[in-house]
């Protein structure tokens, strides 16, 4: 049994019962173009956890009060999208069919696509939330069409226009920023998300790059220019009680060493999510693919 297999998130409990938020780690970092890392960021964000109190009191709400259960990280081969989208939609099918809530921690932004298409087989009507530094919206990247450079190119493709909306992004290509903005999917005014978003199913993606270097300095691509820690708090305090059906956190590249503060950082904001995504409409229940809702 390795050290990954018996680390927790803090506050996480058994598997028994219905979990109101299914934890898993995606080890996965095979596109990384710039720093790679990110398969051990799932490992460094449970160790960090441990510097955290349950209690939120942005949220005013605590991780005792919640079924959150931490199911380990999923078996990833070093590299091939295949078996990582495999594992990954196997997983979150398994969570949903639970009545849970799934919140992945990767690994790099690719491990969002096949997250993603699992919720789309179910919820026909599914919107996708991007909090990011980069548009990732390139066609293809240095050859490969899945990357973490062009995963919100094939989601879009999945979804189709005006079902994808990207706050936070600061960077990207000349065509990029052409296309997302002829589609309206840069939001700005973290006020419009909500009504951009409406009442249906939203899959909520955080890179964490979407925080300023200054706040996150240890992710794949550093971009200067984003948010403060307590931004991107006020972001998802403003998405309360919405319909959140499954969402991520990647991008954190723990440096060998264990790192400094990132690690904190990281292991907070997913527990704002945790407790985020356990206050939407309580009885959402897997539906047959094909259906709405």
């Amino acid at each position: 049994m390795t050290q990954a297999d018996t680390l927790r998130f803090l506050g996480a409990g058994s598997r028994d019962g219905h979990p109101d938020v299914v934890l898993f780690g995606v080890p996965f970092d095979a596109t990384a173009s710039f720093r790679p890392g990110a398969r051990f960021g799932p490992a460094a964000i449970r160790i960090w956890s441990d510097v955290l109190e349950t209690y939120s009191p942005a949220f005013d709400a605590d991780l005792e009060d919640v079924h959150l259960v931490d199911s380990g990280d999923l078996q990833i081969p070093v590299t091939g999208f295949e078996q990582l989208s495999g594992e990954v939609r196997r997983k979150v099918k398994e969570v949903l069919r639970s009545g849970g809530r799934p919140l992945m921690m990767g690994g790099e932004h690719l491990v969002t696509l096949p997250a993603v298409e699992e919720c789309l087989e179910m919820y026909a009507d599914l919107k996708v939330l991007q909090l990011d530094a980069h548009l990732d919206r390139r066609e293809e990247y240095q050859g490969v069409i899945f990357s973490h450079a062009t995963v919100m190119k094939r989601i879009r493709d999945r979804l189709g226009k005006g079902r994808l909306l990207q706050f936070g992004v600061r960077s990207g290509t000349r065509e990029e920023w052409e296309e997302a903005r002829e589609e309206g999917a840069v939001v700005h005014d973290p006020g419009r998300l909500r009504a951009s978003l409406g009442e249906g199913p939203v899959y909520l993606s955080v890179d964490l790059d979407v925080l300023d270097p200054s706040v996150m300095p240890e992710t794949g691509t550093p971009e200067p220019g984003g948010l403060t820690f307590e931004q991107l708090q006020e972001v998802l305090l403003s998405l309360r009680g919405m319909n959140i059906i499954g969402a991520d956190v990647v991008e954190y590249c723990p440096p060998p060493a264990g790192g400094g503060p990132s690690g904190a950082v990281a292991a907070k904001v997913v527990r704002e999510m945790v407790l985020l995504m356990a206050e939407g409409p309580k009885g959402t229940k897997y539906r047959e693919p094909g259906t709405r809702g």
